[in-house]
């Protein structure tokens, strides 16, 4: 997509509001069919702002790699192929049929033991003494980059996540999944309340969304989840006295090369109905930035009243619940100023040089930028700037030693404001 047909209307990027969590009129999910007729634009307005799911149809997985190689030829894994690329990498699995504190238990395993497992399971009749086990999580693109496995899709590419852990290359949120019929993953919402998009290789799933803020008629009386949301129990209304007030799920069942994009904080649930191989990305960006801004205020809020007994008696108590903070959700106040600053110098830099030739070929954070165009950066730098504001106010983050950073929150608000009058001059 060039840059003239994303950047149609300055009309288009007016400072929108924040996401709408809204269920969907009559619980209809889009499906989109072709894609020389459906636009990033379209995306963008129609389903990331207003915070919508939608369902891409197998046409936008087909040259995928992965789907030509890693599936035979009536539509099931090719183990063999899988084994001869991967068959000595130790890979992450769950067992479906243990409940561990509201998740499943993961063990590693070589890949090659994984696929034998998986061999064995199907001959029994998807039976084993083992358990059903589930590779999750396995981060692929990692530990092969020279595989030839998928393309992100221009929909999904304005990628903050993704973009920041590449900088500082200590982790990704690209991830494969590979598991048998009945396989499945618990109730949960996605990490730091992120958009997902997660697309099959092969097999099918079905998923149980719920919008975002139905969870909370969905907590037990003392304010949990529950790990499976189908489970009789939820019908008790003394062990869950809000269910009766909940929406019935929205329902998806994915079919083999389709992708299907989870909105930011909606809690769901998902099974695989056969032999499934998916890839999925956790993603945030400037329409649910704010999102996971609030997402941590409250983690943080949460770690205060558990151990807010010791407030008093230890004189690092703001600096301990940020460790705690962090330690539970992989980031704190800091490192959330850090993701703010690398997002926003980024976009600067494209802004203020340009994108040659041979920068978009070695950085593929300014490459999608350029892509998307001048207008979306400006766009994403207006909403780093409400959230940097938010931060730099809050009464936690000032707590903190914040001589470390640069360039100070005040410098960088200034800088990123100058650099957004420049751009609409």
């Amino acid at each position: 997509m060039d840059r003239a047909t994303f950047a149609c209307s300055t009309a288009f990027f007016r400072d929108f509001g924040n996401s709408s969590p809204g269920a969907l009129p009559g619980g209809h999910v889009d499906f989109i069919d072709k894609a020389d007729s459906f636009t990033y634009s379209d995306f963008f307005r129609d389903y990331l702002i207003p915070n919508h799911p939608c369902i891409f149809s197998a046409k936008f997985t087909e040259d995928w790699g992965s789907r030509k190689n890693w599936v035979t030829w009536d539509g099931k894994p090719n183990f063999e192929h899988l084994l001869q690329e991967f068959g000595e990498a130790v890979v992450p699995v769950a067992n479906c049929d243990v409940k561990e504190y509201n998740s499943n238990p993961k063990e590693q395993l070589p890949f090659k033991e994984y696929v034998e497992y998986w061999r064995e399971y199907i001959r029994n009749g998807y039976r084993s003494s083992r358990g059903c086990l589930y590779l999750k999580d396995w981060h692929l693109s990692r530990a092969f980059p020279e595989q030839d496995v998928y393309t992100t899709p221009v929909y999904f590419s304005s990628d903050w996540l993704n973009e920041y852990w590449d900088a500082v290359a200590v982790d990704d949120f690209r991830f494969v999944y590979m598991g048998p019929k009945g396989s499945w993953t618990p109730f949960h919402a996605d990490v730091f309340r992120s958009y997902s998009w997660s697309a099959n290789v092969c097999g099918r799933k079905k998923w149980l969304l719920y919008p975002a803020g139905q969870e909370e008629f969905l907590k037990d009386r003392h304010g949990n989840l529950p790990f499976d949301v189908t489970a009789p129990d939820l019908r008790d209304k003394r062990i869950y006295p809000r269910y009766s007030q909940s929406q019935p799920p929205l329902e998806i069942v994915q079919e083999a090369g389709e992708i299907v994009f989870i909105p930011s904080g909606w809690h769901h649930q998902v099974y695989n109905l056969e032999d499934t191989i998916s890839i999925n990305h956790n993603w945030v960006n400037g329409c649910n930035v704010a999102v996971m801004w609030c997402f941590l205020q409250d983690e943080l809020a949460a770690v205060q009243r558990e151990i807010s007994q010791w407030k008093d008696p230890m004189d690092d108590w703001h600096l301990q619940c940020q460790l705690i903070m962090k330690s539970c959700t992989g980031i704190d106040y800091k490192e959330f100023y850090n993701f703010l600053k690398v997002i926003a110098e980024n976009r600067i830099s494209v802004l203020e040089k340009g994108l040659d030739e041979e920068s978009s070929s070695q950085n593929n954070s300014k490459a999608a930028i350029s892509t998307l165009g001048m207008l979306h950066a400006v766009f994403d730098l207006k909403r780093t700037v409400k959230v940097l504001s938010s931060l730099s106010a809050n009464e936690d983050f000032r707590k903190l030693d914040l001589t470390s950073l640069s360039p100070s929150p005040e410098a960088l608000l200034q800088h990123l404001e100058s650099a957004i009058d420049t751009a609409l001059l």
